[in-house]
């Protein structure tokens, strides 16, 4: 990737949380700068900020998935129809996306053990629940902060369905597979196996929900080759579980980075359309904003050049491009 003239700069003034993946991914740093910053994400920014909102019986905002108590300084609107972001498991997917070093987190993995439970049925937490992708940040924060999660590996060939991904609907009946939920699945399978080594099955059933994407170029329709859906082309950080071209294909660099094959030629739709997105200073902007309440904003607001979507965006294309 050829940046221009004072990109890189812009995106090495950052919170230590992006700083760190900008001098590993983009800048070539060596080793020891970067890791020297992703230990800061501990007592600086964002990971310091978030770390100081947890509650003494491990939680975030009182709840597992959902807050039950009330956030006032939290940002963001509130609805029936809002997510909110501030309970244990989206501040846990937060500091691990961030790079945090688990041993910052101290006993919270006891801790969640002993206090939180599901919303669903009062289920142990490390134990898992009935939808695909809270079961996939499950496994991957439980692999990050050392618990055994296996017994909850297994549930995932388990419950693929038969188009080859997973649907965080089946419980209600459904048999078709989404785009959400595969993804989501997909990068909680990845993160486990990079942690512990995972299994032969369960990398079998990555690979046929990476298939069940890849048949669909990412963006399309099987039956009819029509969109998906407009969400897969609009780019908005953070991710949180929603889908998009750029998620994706940062996944599947990722899991070709982890195996060590090349990318697959089946992601060059969605390639070509973060590619168009670039605008001519080298940035990404901030299409839209995921509603509900979060801790804090750790993005800029819609039609703002985005430095998280601007480093997942390059590293990407840097990716393919080298391969190509």
């Amino acid at each position: 990737m050829t940046y221009t003239p004072g990109s890189l700069e812009w995106l090495l003034d950052s919170d230590p949380a992006l700083r760190w993946q900008v001098e590993r991914d983009l800048a070539g740093a060596p080793r020891e700068t970067w890791e020297a910053t992703r230990a800061r994400v501990a007592t600086e920014g964002f990971g310091a900020r978030l770390l100081a909102l947890q509650d003494a019986d491990g939680q975030w905002a009182g709840g597992a998935y959902f807050p039950t108590r009330s956030t006032p300084d939290a940002t963001g609107p509130v609805g029936e129809d809002r997510q909110p972001w501030t309970a244990t498991t989206w501040s846990l997917n937060s500091l691990r996306e961030w790079g945090l070093d688990a041993r910052a987190l101290g006993r919270t993995a006891e801790l969640l053990a002993e206090n939180s439970r599901w919303e669903y049925d009062g289920l142990p937490y490390w134990g898992g629940e009935v939808d695909c992708c809270i079961n996939a940040y499950t496994l991957a924060n439980g692999a990050w902060l050392g618990v055994d999660v296996s017994a909850l590996a297994e549930w995932f060939p388990a419950h693929r369905l038969p188009d080859g991904g997973w649907n965080c609907q089946w419980v209600e009946g459904s048999t078709r597979s989404s785009f959400h939920s595969t993804l989501n699945t997909l990068k909680g399978i990845l993160s486990y196996e990079a942690a512990t080594g995972g299994s032969d099955e369960l990398r079998a059933a990555r690979h046929a929900g990476e298939e069940y994407l890849l048949e669909r170029r990412l963006l399309h329709r099987r039956s009819t080759g029509e969109p998906v859906g407009p969400w897969a082309t609009h780019f908005a950080y953070p991710f949180r579980w929603v889908y998009s071209a750029l998620n994706a294909t940062d996944y599947f660099r990722a899991a070709a980075l982890h195996e060590g094959v090349a990318p697959d030629a089946r992601l060059s739709d969605a390639i070509d359309v973060i590619r168009a997105a670039r605008r001519a200073d080298g940035t990404w902007l901030q299409e839209r904003r995921h509603g509900g309440q979060a801790w804090f904003e750790v993005d800029v607001p819609p039609g703002e050049p985005s430095k998280w979507l601007t480093l997942y965006a390059t590293r990407v294309l840097d990716w393919w491009d080298r391969a190509v």
